[in-house]
């Protein structure tokens, strides 16, 4: 995905400078005649000392260890539910009444009962929503895979072959339905251009927060 710009500040400056603040939000003050266009361009000319410098003010607030533990929170489509460890259940990991639910059993292998629960509903949801909104906007895709990504929470490929991290159902449905659209339209433009994002807008006029949501949070969707 492209850098997001938070604040853009014109001044009666000579130069462009950039600024990224702690939260890894991305300032840009610019010449008051300075275009968006250049300031875009000059933005994408940038963009690995942007994201470097993202990832080191992300890495002072890393997200903690999961220890798996009673009353410990574990997020799912963006809303947080505490573990209970239960004996003598069958089911390894569920999910009910407001609580997940882990077989004492398989405490051991904790992460990896929540790894395939997360899976098998990634693949449930993110199925639904691709064939939603390919429905409803006529998009054409091939096949959907789900990944272990850490930093990437789509892709499409150039036969419109789309695939998803699994971690990225434990964002908010909206985060989600906005990383199924931000692929689908990649299956017409291949690019990051005015179009394509004019086309993401139609479908998801909010999806600006959406992003945001993801660049200031995603690194907390781990276990």
């Amino acid at each position: 995905m492209p850098i997001e710009i938070d604040q853009i500040i014109r001044s009666k400056r000579k130069t462009i400078a950039l600024i990224v603040n702690p939260d890894a939000s991305v300032i840009v003050r610019a010449p008051l005649r300075t275009s968006n266009q250049l300031i875009q361009e000059y933005v994408a000319k940038n963009v690995q000392w942007i994201e470097k410098k993202q990832a080191e003010a992300r890495a002072l607030v890393p997200p903690v260890p999961k220890q798996y533990v009673a009353g410990e929170s574990f997020e799912y489509l963006g809303i947080a539910y505490p573990l209970e460890i239960v004996k003598d259940q069958k089911q390894r990991l569920h999910l009910e009444d407001g609580k997940f639910k882990l077989s004492e059993s398989v405490l051991d292998n904790a992460e990896s009962a929540f790894e395939r629960w997360y899976r098998q509903q990634a693949r449930q949801i993110l199925n639904e929503q691709v064939e939603f909104y390919a429905c409803q906007h006529g998009f054409k895709y091939k096949t959907i895979g789900i990944t272990s990504a850490r930093t990437c929470w789509g892709s499409c490929s150039a036969n419109r072959s789309l695939n998803f991290s699994w971690r990225l159902i434990q964002a908010p449905s909206q985060a989600v339905d906005y990383v199924v659209v931000h692929e689908l339209v990649h299956t017409v433009f291949h690019n990051h251009s005015k179009k394509f994002w004019k086309r993401v807008e139609q479908i998801l006029p909010d999806y600006k927060e959406q992003q945001k949501w993801l660049r200031k949070n995603g690194q907390h969707l781990m276990i």
